[in-house]
């Protein structure tokens, strides 16, 4: 639930911007004319919107000032780039691009370690627009695996290959960084991606596991080791991060990005960067009358994730986690701000 309170901001920040540049007077003969025009017009957006999560899992109180300042920075970031003209695709990917740089999240520099001591990054983003897809999985030696992600995304938007090749969407390992590079994205050694935190929760949990194999054997080994690593997922890891974004003609994106969980295989992909698992993002179209954006955090049996739908001038947006279930609902005109309906 961090990094709700920089959610309403942002709200406000983008309605004033789009009121200044649309001036917004009701007509005077109301409903009627209103049902009347809707039919013969694409209703305009009024304003964009901008949501992050800093992932499931376990949030330590003394560093609740770092997940909501870098919440507030990725939800700014993204809103810096709305008012610039940008669209959905962009701004979410720049609110990633923050959320990854933070030392503190499970994402891009300072993810967790696997068994061999190296970080490897899943990410994935959706274009609602288009519906087209990008993602990377277990890739290492990246700092921003949303951005490889993306530009998966805008080099398939531009058609097929010399020979009829079809582009490819989803890259994984050595062969998703090799591709990144020569699209002109800059590596990064993963020992610099480390930080003093993803390293000591890397050697604390590599000492459990030799405990824990000195002292079981056998079956009893392999299920108390099982047994450990879903209690120290449950406990003190954190998982995937994400955002969506509807820019001001409408549009939606969905992105989200994660170091997996700690410990794992070498190699194993996460659900962050499978198709309809991680994300997921489609513009209202004549056969569905609403967008909708999703962005999925999960750890075991920890799961949160947002869900957005936008009809003519209705906003809908809730929050879900194990700590409960939130609603924020209004028409986003005059300035509004999402108001609590239910929980």
């Amino acid at each position: 639930m961090i990094g709700l309170s920089s959610y309403a901001g942002v709200m406000e920040s983008l309605m004033n911007s789009a009121e200044e540049q649309q001036p917004y007077s009701p007509p005077a003969n109301s409903w009627s004319l209103k049902q009347e025009s809707s039919k013969s017009q694409k209703p305009k957006c009024l304003g964009g919107f901008v949501l992050v999560h800093a992932g499931a899992g376990y949030h330590s109180e003394s560093k609740a000032k770092e997940y909501k300042h870098v919440c507030k920075r990725a939800c700014q970031r993204a809103v810096d780039r709305l008012k610039a003209g940008a669209l959905a695709v962009e701004a979410v990917a720049a609110a990633l691009v923050e959320l990854e740089d933070s030392p503190f999240t499970n994402a891009g520099m300072g993810s967790n370690l696997n068994l061999s001591g190296e970080i490897e990054c899943d990410a994935s983003i959706m274009d609602g627009k288009s519906l087209h897809y990008g993602a990377v999985g277990a890739i290492s030696g990246m700092k921003n695996p949303v951005l490889v992600a993306n530009r998966l995304l805008s080099e398939a938007q531009k058609g097929k290959l010399s020979a009829g090749r079809i582009p490819p969407c989803f890259l994984v390992g050595r062969g998703a960084h090799d591709w990144a590079v020569g699209h002109g994205i800059p590596p990064c050694p993963s020992e610099k991606m480390a930080t003093k935190f993803s390293l000591s929760a890397y050697k604390r949990n590599k000492r459990k596991m030799e405990l824990a194999e000195k002292i079981d054997t056998g079956h009893n080994q392999a299920k108390k080791r099982r047994q450990s690593s879903e209690n120290e997922n449950g406990s003190g890891c954190l998982d995937t991060v994400g955002a969506v974004v509807v820019d001001l003609e409408g549009n939606v994106a969905a992105a989200v990005s994660s170091g997996g969980l700690a410990m794992k295989h070498p190699g194993r992909v996460g659900q962050a960067a499978h198709y309809g698992c991680g994300c997921w993002a489609e513009n209202a179209c004549n056969m569905n009358p609403y967008s909708t954006a999703v962005s999925t955090s999960e750890t075991t049996r920890l799961c949160s994730s947002v869900f957005m739908g936008f009809h003519r001038s209705f906003c809908q947006m809730s929050f879900v986690s194990t700590f409960g279930f939130l609603v924020f609902s209004s028409p986003p005109s005059a300035g509004r701000l999402p108001v609590l309906v239910g929980s």
